[in-house]
């Protein structure tokens, strides 16, 4: 399945140049086939460090509360535009909105 997805991925992608793929160890990511799939595109690759299982589970957090409270996760027009949505996006989660937790 994520061969097939990766496949997919590549074939839609508009510019794959400079392009990095980043993954936990899980073995479907670390396959051969996978691995060589992404090396004959020229994508680069970045893992979480070998036996930190937790070390993802942070940037997974952030990266669904960027895609759900800031809308993230749309389609941008430009490279520029998705750096600007994402700085304010981060600007507004660190300076403006409420942190429960931290009263």
């Amino acid at each position: 399945g994520c061969v097939r997805a990766l496949n997919k991925a590549i074939y839609q992608a508009k510019n794959i140049k400079g392009l990095v793929h980043h993954s936990d160890r899980g073995i479907q990511y670390c396959s051969n086939v996978y691995t060589h799939i992404l090396k004959r595109n020229k994508i680069n690759i970045s893992m979480t460090e070998e036996n930190h299982c937790y070390e993802n589970a942070m940037a997974e957090r952030v990266n669904g509360i960027l895609k759900d409270e800031f809308y993230l996760d749309q389609t941008f027009d430009t490279v520029a535009h998705a750096k600007r949505a994402t700085k304010n996006a981060i600007n507004l989660y660190n300076e403006i909105r409420l942190h429960l937790s931290l009263d």
